[in-house]
């Protein structure tokens, strides 16, 4: 790794100490005075010494006789900034299950920049970078997307009105179907999360003529059956009534042929 070493910056000219100049030193010292760097300097203990440049970090300090050297900043670490610390700092992770992704990759000179995954918002925004996201919410049934979610703000829902409806992911409420303009029968009314149920018309006619026609088939049925029950009786009781009168007609016949007195014919 290459070490960088800066042009040495030397807070004074060096001249011979006489007594009057460690009067005044003295002098500073005890009147509290501080030592004052340049800003592109950073102050190690009495001496100034040159800030190491964006994307490195500080291998040694300056001395009275050398200057700072520089060491290049790793991967998954940078420096966007000139700097007098021994350490880069560590790229940020964008982190998937915290609903993030990676914008701008890490560089030696700069961060990672990180953005809110689709179907998510950041809820924590700090120079250009997203921290945190949270996933946008769902609407109910019975309302519909009046906002759709983007990467900064959330999805925005409000409630349908009466006659439409939606199951939440409408981006508008529809209106229940009209059965009637559709020539069908309203079965189930719609609701402000569901559509209407039509179906096909039941013809009342049609039912009147079926239930008659189907009471008149089984009354004629009965009829008959109750017809053959009586006729088949009644050819019973007419055979029985045939008989007695047969047996009677008999013994008469032969009751009177023995009381008749036999013809005398004459010779």
């Amino acid at each position: 790794m290459k070490t960088t070493t800066l042009p040495f910056k030397m807070t004074s000219t060096r001249k011979p100490v006489t007594a009057a100049s460690l009067l005044i030193l003295m002098i500073k010292v005890f009147s509290g005075n501080t030592l004052t760097c340049h800003p592109a300097d950073y102050q190690m203990q009495d001496e100034c010494c040159p800030m190491c440049p964006p994307g490195s970090r500080v291998k040694t300090d300056c001395t009275e006789f050398r200057s700072t050297s520089c060491l290049p900043c790793m991967d998954g670490s940078f420096m966007n900034k000139p700097t007098g610390l021994k350490q880069c700092f560590l790229c940020t992770n964008c982190d998937a299950g915290s609903g993030l992704k990676i914008k701008t990759s890490c560089t030696a000179t700069s961060d990672t920049l990180c953005e809110p995954l689709e179907g998510f918002y950041c809820i924590d925004f700090t120079e250009n970078h997203c921290v945190a996201a949270q996933k946008h919410s769902s609407c109910q049934p019975g309302q519909y997307i009046r906002e759709k979610g983007t990467a900064l703000r959330d999805t925005v829902c409000s409630d349908c009105s009466g006659g439409t409806f939606s199951d939440g992911t409408f981006p508008s409420c529809q209106p229940h179907t009209q059965c009637q303009s559709q020539n069908l029968q309203l079965i189930r009314a719609g609701t402000a999360s569901t559509d209407a149920e039509c179906g096909p018309h039941s013809s009342y006619g049609t039912v009147i003529g079926i239930s008659v026609g189907l009471s008149l088939s089984i009354i004629c049925i009965i009829s008959s059956v109750v017809y053959f029950v009586w006729k088949k009786k009644t050819r019973l009781r007419g055979n029985r009534g045939n008989g007695s009168s047969q047996t009677e007609y008999l013994n008469q016949k032969e009751n009177t042929a023995g009381s008749e007195t036999p013809l005398m014919i004459a010779e």
